[in-house]
């Protein structure tokens, strides 16, 4: 038995499927713990990112700190994004103030716009926060859309966080089925790595 095992050891084709079952191990270790790849998979984020974009995501970081206003976050939304869906009836004029209680079983990416405590409103497509209109280089915004002009406020309740594409005209998002727990965010994109010629930091 210790013949073989010498032989087996010494083989290059075993050796050479040793390391790649340990890269491929270590890899998915990676992803599942520490850093996730994710491809876009809609217009919302435009100009931001584009359909088939590809992000790294960081899983890590939110369990020692806390989302900022302005992260681009992939994460879980309510169950109520799945069809549409306010958790408590939205109301005329308002922002979805409270999400379903269930979470959807599919990855979103949008930014954060509003933090626990905020006051949110969207006018034109731009959000105010806290009385101000944001300061939103990167949005796309549009004033003819059916939750672009939201003037009513909402007070975000404690421990989630609102959610918006920059292509403000074409995303449903959190004004549509409210702000997200913390504990359904995946992690904080930090990075694009395709196409090539869009790789760089968010």
């Amino acid at each position: 038995m210790s013949g073989l095992r010498e032989r087996l050891a010494g083989n290059p084709l075993v050796e050479l499927v040793t390391i790649v079952a340990m890269a491929l191990a270590l890899a998915l270790g990676i992803q599942a713990v520490i850093v996730k790849p994710f491809r876009i998979p809609s217009v919302s984020m435009v100009p931001t990112l584009e359909v088939k974009q590809r992000v790294l995501v960081d899983r890590v970081s939110y369990r020692f700190s806390e989302p900022s206003r302005g992260d681009i976050v992939v994460f879980k939304p309510p169950a109520g994004a799945d069809t549409n869906t306010c958790g408590d009836g939205q109301k005329a004029g308002q922002p979805c103030a409270k999400p379903t209680p269930e979470k959807s079983e599919t990855n979103y990416i949008k930014r954060i716009v509003g933090e626990p405590g905020d006051r949110i409103k969207v006018l034109r497509g731009r959000a105010y926060v806290n009385g101000k209109q944001a300061d939103e280089p990167f949005a796309r915004a549009s004033a003819d859309c059916d939750i672009c002009n939201l003037p009513r406020e909402i007070t975000i309740p404690p421990g989630h966080f609102f959610m918006m594409g920059d292509n403000r005209g074409e995303s449903a998002d959190s004004r549509i089925w409210g702000p997200v727990p913390k504990r359904w965010i995946v992690g904080n994109a930090f990075t694009t790595y395709w196409p090539p010629k869009r790789i760089g930091t968010l």
